[in-house]
């Protein structure tokens, strides 16, 4: 019975994997359809978030992020869970108008999800401060939009 079950589970984890790389038709039975993406279309994703902290909106930056995610920021010790503690991270850090530059990237897709980690710079006009960190963004599609899953943002260690 055991080696039955083994058996059947192998079966069942197979089918899965050969459905991963088909395409949406070929996986009617599939529940879930990837969206066709590009990393053209999720550097754009940084592009978007960027403008929305051009716009001193700490609401409009929040946006960029889905009900459920977490926001490790750079310039806090707190992470943050809520709309209501990414708003306040934010309302904070655009007071010095910063303005991003991504240095260096690596995209990786996934079914409906995506990873975009590497270097940016931010300048803040307020201040004229230059800060260098290391970025992780992860994305899920949500069906409608990309929405921000994790966001890993961290000061870069050595000075240069």
């Amino acid at each position: 019975m055991k080696l039955f079950t083994i058996a059947i589970l192998a079966v069942v984890l197979a089918g899965c994997a050969t459905n991963q790389g088909m395409s949406t038709n070929a996986a009617a039975g599939h529940t879930e359809s990837c969206k066709v993406t590009s990393d053209q279309e999720i550097a754009a994703l940084f592009d978007r978030w960027n403008q929305s902290l051009q716009t001193g909106d700490p609401h409009a930056v929040v946006a960029n992020y889905a009900e459920r995610s977490i926001l490790l920021p750079t310039v806090s010790n707190k992470p943050r869970l809520t709309v209501a503690e990414k708003e306040d991270y934010f309302r904070h850090f655009l007071q010095d108008r910063p303005s991003g530059k991504i240095d260096f990237r690596y995209i990786e897709l996934g079914c409906n999800s995506a990873v975009d980690a590497g270097l940016y710079t931010f300048t803040f006009a307020r201040t004229g401060v230059v800060v260098q960190a290391r970025y992780t963004y992860t994305y899920h599609w949500d069906g409608a939009q990309w929405l921000i899953t994790s966001h890993h943002s961290s000061v870069m260690p050595e000075k240069q």
